[in-house]
């Protein structure tokens, strides 16, 4: 009988234990996920946020999240002198507005500019390699788990083995190996390596603190009257669960290209007591009726689309958005093809080798602009959700 390992390419043998001396761990909290039937938790959960399954691996994790926090904050600062340097010797206003081409001529091949590069894409592959190598070396007991919970609640999961998945969602984003639809565990590696993301850059997520944050300020539609909701692109659906908390008597609805994610959220929101109903689907066909929720969210999504597939998105949050309901679109702010020049530089850099393949199209759109056109009305007084992020509240007219 085929084993379920046998399913996967091995991976090699784990990575070796790093030390956790950069970003030390968070005060532990009482465990909120609860033991259910099939659950694993080798090492029970601090707070929402179960523990990864061994030591050495959560030492790496402690280890890379520092790291990359150490990056941020200072390598690439240094980095960003540099270039400032650079312009100053060339005669140019360090805060000037450039292209791309006069980004790479101002950059070349500066050796402060590109380890500042190199160090912080090194860091996100041994992110993740060692959860990959983890879950992989047991994907035995952690397919299980996922299968014991499909068909468990509160809250459901549907998954369609016969959807058409678009080419362009195939990329491996963030190099995350198998991108969010090519492996069987991609769910768990999203979930444990973006809070080492969010460590680095906004700040700490292992209890959905930002996700949460977000889904309370979203605003109400006038009547305030929320019966259900709908997310698309929705991840592991950490967003759908915070709207949930906010909402506990609204239908709250999750879609996703990709079935790992889904699976993984389902059976995460499942252990949290969250009812939330995951579906595998695409964000511009979600086969809802005519407007059918009161308020339809993403949540990061829209730069990670072509703009064929983001005007596609559009049209569909207002065919299923009730008149006077909200479209909030969390994403960055939109700008075109120049800024300043380190920016600019971060920007292509973070395209080219962190593999966000639709980046830069996306910065060139009006994405405000464009949901305008598609029959919504900007609230110009939205605060922002997170920083760098587009403060956008629109309502169906």
């Amino acid at each position: 009988m085929i084993g379920r390992r046998s399913l996967f390419t091995a991976t090699g043998a784990a990575a070796t234990a790093l030390s956790s001396f950069f970003a030390g761990r968070a005060a532990e909290a009482k465990s909120i996920v609860k033991k259910v039937a099939g659950d694993v938790e080798l090492r029970g959960a601090d707070g929402r946020m179960e523990r990864l399954g061994s030591l050495d691996l959560e030492s790496q994790m402690d280890f890379t999240a520092g790291f990359r926090e150490f990056n941020n904050k200072g390598i690439s600062r240094t980095a960003a002198m540099r270039f400032q340097q650079l312009m100053k010797e060339k005669g140019m206003d360090p805060k000037a507005i450039v292209s791309f081409d006069e980004m790479h001529a101002i950059a070349g091949s500066d050796p402060i500019i590109g380890m500042s590069a190199k160090t912080w894409l090194a860091n996100q592959q041994v992110t993740w390699k060692s959860l990959q190598d983890y879950f992989h070396a047991n994907a035995d007991m952690y397919l299980a788990e996922m299968e014991a919970a499909d068909k468990d609640g509160p809250g459901s999961l549907t998954l369609d083995a016969n959807l058409e998945i678009p080419d362009y969602t195939k990329h491996e984003i963030h190099i995350q190996p198998g991108g969010y639809v090519g492996d069987p565990f991609a769910g768990h590696m999203y979930h444990y390596g973006t809070n080492s993301f969010y460590i680095g850059a906004i700040g700490h997520n292992e209890q959905d603190q930002i996700h949460k944050g977000t889904a309370n300020n979203i605003p109400m539609p006038a009547d305030g009257k929320v019966k259900r909701i709908l997310e698309v692109g929705c991840g592991l659906g950490q967003m759908s669960c915070a709207l949930k908390e906010r909402f506990p008597d609204a239908e709250v609805w999750a879609t996703d290209v990709g079935a790992p994610m889904v699976r993984y959220g389902h059976m995460r929101a499942r252990d949290l007591g969250i009812a939330v109903n995951y579906g595998q689907g695409l964000a511009e066909k979600t086969g809802f009726p005519d407007g059918h929720f009161d308020i339809t969210v993403s949540y990061i999504m829209h730069h990670e689309l072509p703009q064929t597939a983001t005007r596609a998105v559009i049209a569909e949050a207002n065919r299923v958005t009730r008149t006077g309901g909200v479209y909030y679109p969390v994403d960055f702010n939109t700008g075109g093809s120049t800024g300043p020049a380190y920016g600019m530089f971060r920007r292509w850099w973070d395209h080219r080798w962190n593999n966000e393949v639709w980046s830069r199209e996306f910065h060139t759109l009006n994405f405000s602009d464009e949901i305008a056109k598609a029959g919504f009305t900007l609230n110009a007084k939205t605060p922002a959700a997170l920083p760098g992020f587009g403060a956008r509240h629109f309502v169906k007219t």
